[in-house]
């Protein structure tokens, strides 16, 4: 017999556990949290909740699978040190982006001087490659290559990189509610999901443009607002399983990938295209491209227990490890077992999920060990 609803939330910690009336949208995308949409993250009030409650003010904590930053950012706001650390050339430019520390008479001088120079976009001096030609009608794949011959003019140069990412996912020849999952450019007009009614592939990059610069301006000039003065942030472009760590830790707050859900470099194809970043997708772990067999299982856990060791040899006696983790294979006591760790708690938490076509709720848990 299924579990009851009563049954369900009496195993569940509630002060993890938000609805989408406690917990809106606009609450889980505050500040440079929705700088560029990112599948697969954990909520920012998630990460709070964690950090007050295991990691003392002033500390130093680790993610050595950082993602779009959350933990980083959070941790900022919680007057915390962070370090972050992730495989994807485009999660490091997005989580340095977030973190920085900006002057924000220059920043706001150079983003605003971009914005008026949008109207007078000229023809691109580069070609555009096939992989632009085929997913970005031609005014929009225009439009996106002239914003890049701008950026090396500026100062803020990764600020623009992740305007011009954001635009170029916005861009895409592709349906409204696929944005996500795209396998194939949209050429015709289609019946929406998203918006009941027909709508047509996107011409032009420009209301993109337009609309990113300003609103990335406004969401950094609003995380600097209750961001902790001397509180800093590292961001390593690295294998978590092979780096190596050059200070002491006091603790780990992380939501791993997990096998056969999530290809991330995929995700941000258009930015790594557009932007020439370097592509290190082999070394993903848990990639939706390797898929859930048992060799790709036991592939992924032997990178984790690496990545974890890692980790734990750059942790301070006692420290706690946070892992957020959808673990309904539980691979996760081996994993943690293998890497030198003691699962001390198990946390179950109720998430609801509001993505695209996708709607509904599961549960998660939030694993607690320690060296």
């Amino acid at each position: 017999m299924a579990a009851t609803q009563d049954q369900l939330y009496a195993e569940i910690d509630l002060e993890l556990s938000w609805s989408e009336r406690d917990l809106p949208e606009r609450e889980r995308t505050k500040h440079v949290h929705r700088l560029h949409p990112y599948l697969g993250k954990f909520i920012p009030q998630l990460v709070e909740a964690l950090l007050d409650r295991y990691i003392a003010p002033g500390k130093h904590v680790l993610d050595p699978f950082a993602g779009s930053g959350t933990t980083l950012v959070q941790a900022l706001e919680s007057g915390l040190d962070a370090t972050g650390v992730d495989i994807s050339a485009f999660n490091c430019v997005l989580m340095s982006v977030k973190t920085r520390s900006y002057n924000p008479f220059i920043l706001e001088r150079e983003l605003r001087d971009v914005f008026e120079r949008l109207e007078g976009l000229g023809k691109p001096r580069a070609r555009a490659s096939k992989y632009v030609r085929n997913w970005f009608a031609p005014q929009a794949a225009a439009e996106l290559l002239s914003f890049r011959e701008l950026i090396p003019e500026y100062e803020h140069t990764d600020v623009l990189r992740v305007v011009l990412a954001r635009a170029a996912r916005s861009a895409r020849r592709t349906t409204h509610f696929d944005l996500d999952f795209p396998r194939a450019p949209q050429l015709e007009p289609y019946w929406c999901h998203k918006h009941k009614r027909e709508c047509r592939p996107v011409e032009t990059a420009l209301p993109f443009l337009r609309r990113y610069t300003l609103d990335t301006l406004k969401r950094i000039k609003a995380f600097a607002k209750v961001r902790a003065k001397d509180s800093r942030a590292t961001v390593l472009h690295g294998d978590a399983r092979e780096i190596d760590y050059d200070r002491a830790f006091d603790g780990v707050v992380t939501s791993p990938p997990y096998p056969g859900l999530i290809d991330y470099h995929e995700q941000h194809r258009a930015a790594y295209e557009l932007l020439g970043l370097d592509d290190l997708r082999d070394l993903e772990l848990g990639a939706a491209a390797d898929g859930t067999s048992r060799a790709a299982i036991d592939a992924y856990c032997d990178g984790m227990v690496a990545a974890l060791e890692r980790a734990r040899e750059a942790l301070r006696p006692g420290a706690p490890v946070l892992i957020v983790v959808n673990d309904r294979r539980n691979l996760y006591p081996e994993i943690l077992e293998r890497a030198g760790l003691r699962l001390e708690q198990r946390l179950r938490r109720h998430v609801n999920r509001r993505t695209g076509r996708r709607a509904g709720e599961f549960f998660e848990d939030v694993l607690v060990a320690s060296t």
